[in-house]
């Protein structure tokens, strides 16, 4: 039996190699593998010596060789291709292990191009293209994390073909990710990220207990690892819908640096929201705005929460409180819960992924474009319109508005009271329907909106959403502007002795 062993990433590489042989296997290798494994004292074959031609054109050609290629592809159950093997000197591999050239690590770390171009892999894909295809006689491992269950399935006589089969599906998914890892970054490079084909590729994260309804099946897949690495179980099982809302609620909370944020979300979208000097004051605040939507909400805190939270939180059922971290007080505390979900990243401040990208399904395909963000100076660098200035607390109140708006579905409004969201209306048809809806809801809760600022996300096409705050005591305004009518818009500011600002940017959420 013989074995191809050809990685980049060489870490376990040494005792693979080294149970193989004890297993009774011929270890064929090249390059900087060879070297390792000679190093170490294993018996290994250099591969020109099997494919009887030089490694050349600065290594560029190693592998590609029939007695590389026919060694793993010929047929072992159709006698013709044993007796072909037999007649040209090819000999079979039985084994193939190859992880690629690291090109994500060569794009994060230089933008040299013909550094980048010397670490797309030809050879290795190849290899793990053939050894996939011919899995009914070859194992092919591509993840060192598989050199244990390949190992033991080999020592247990466990080598099955659905062994085999599970192998070759993860070869094939190892190399679709890696081509399309380089036709993406070609297309970013030179197409302005949107080229002919658009590959969105994510490895799973785990099974969902169904998706959004009970009858659809769902999982979780990330891109970058952000999600294997901050998104820790401590309680509960994520749901599909449970990660949207959490999403949701943390791209909010954490939209405001290192401010005490605290963030409340039901059906994806915000119920509740305020930065208030502790955590405890911020989520106290945020329940405020609709104690009613919040239960069975999902929380996301940005920060550590402590065991007075946890005592005040656990006054109503919260199906998900998602946090930088807990105290192990209050984990205890919100354990007392049956029926809460716990998750926490393990950092002191909630940090997000900011994926450079989303996309959205529709009948057929999808819509692909770069990812929509609200810059920090935005607010502060929009442009007054009203003879009035806003104040110091207007202006914190316009960028918390003007945030959580932006990460809001449209149509949308937010009312925003000394740091706390007082009012809400998103997805509406119409943004004076929204602006209602959200001044309706504050009012059958008692909520005082006066003195508070109005956001929306994309410009007011008439002056009757300003009329509707005037009525309901609002004294400052922040939106894009863009309308035909923004004149009527600022007259209305005025009339109404109103500050009005432009922030010239749009921030759609469909």
């Amino acid at each position: 039996m013989r074995a191809l062993i050809s990685v980049s990433d060489k870490s376990g590489v040494e005792n693979f190699a080294k149970e193989l042989v004890s297993l009774g296997y011929e270890i064929i290798s090249t390059g900087g593998t060879y070297n390792k494994l000679k190093d170490a004292g294993i018996a290994v074959i250099e591969a020109n010596e099997v494919t009887k031609f030089p490694e050349c054109f600065e290594g560029r050609v190693k592998t590609l060789n029939p007695y590389i290629h026919g060694g793993i592809l010929h047929r072992r159950d159709k006698q013709s291709h044993l007796d072909q093997a037999k007649e040209l000197g090819v000999e079979g591999i039985d084994l193939v292990c190859v992880n690629l050239y690291p090109f994500k690590a060569t794009i994060e770390k230089t933008d040299d191009f013909e550094e980048i171009i010397e670490n797309i892999d030809i050879g290795g894909p190849a290899m793990v293209r053939s050894a996939a295809k011919n899995h009914d006689s070859v194992i092919i491992v591509t993840d060192v994390v598989d050199y244990d269950v390949v190992l033991n399935n080999l020592k247990n006589d466990t080598n099955t073909a659905e062994f085999r089969r599970d192998m070759m599906i993860k070869a094939y998914e190892h190399t679709a990710a890696y081509d399309s890892m380089i036709a993406n970054y070609m297309n970013k490079r030179f197409n302005n990220g949107m080229g002919a084909k658009q590959f969105i590729v994510g490895e799973k994260v785990f099974d969902t207990r169904y998706g959004e309804n009970p009858h659809q099946a769902g999982a979780l897949y990330e891109f970058d690892k952000h999600l294997s690495n901050k998104f820790i179980t401590l309680k509960g099982e994520a749901s599909f819908n449970n990660m949207g809302d959490i999403s949701g609620a943390a791209k909010i909370a954490s939209a405001f640096g290192d401010d005490n944020a605290v963030c409340i979300v039901k059906h994806g979208n915000p119920c509740g929201f305020a930065i208030k000097d502790t955590l405890l004051e911020s989520y106290t605040e945020a329940l405020k705005c609709d104690p009613i939507s919040a239960f069975g909400g999902v929380v996301a805190v940005n920060g550590i929460v402590d065991l007075d939270l946890a005592i005040k939180m656990n006054e109503i059922f919260l199906e998900v409180v998602f946090a930088a971290d807990f105290t192990a007080e209050a984990e205890e505390e919100l354990n007392k819960k049956k029926r809460i979900k716990l998750f926490k990243q393990g950092t002191t401040k909630l940090e997000m992924a900011n994926d450079a990208f989303n996309f959205k399904i529709v009948d057929g395909g999808f819509v692909y474009q770069d990812a929509d963000f609200v810059e920090d100076d935005e607010v502060r660098n929009s442009e007054l319109k009203s003879k009035r200035e806003a104040s110091e607390q207007e202006v914190k109140d316009m960028e918390i508005a003007y945030k959580v708006a932006s990460l809001t579905k449209s149509n949308c409004v937010v009312y925003v009271k000394n740091s706390a969201m007082v009012a809400v209306g998103m997805g509406m048809t119409s943004r004076v329907d929204a602006a209602k809806a959200a001044l309706r809801k504050a009012e059958d809760l008692g909520l005082d909106v006066t003195g508070s600022v109005l956001a929306s996300e994309a410009f007011f096409p008439f002056r009757d959403s300003i009329d509707a705050a005037e009525e309901a005591g609002v004294k400052c305004v922040i939106e894009p502007g863009g309308s035909i009518r923004d004149d009527e818009i600022i007259e209305a500011a005025d009339e109404f002795g109103m500050a009005l600002y432009f922030s010239g940017k749009r921030h759609f959420l469909h």
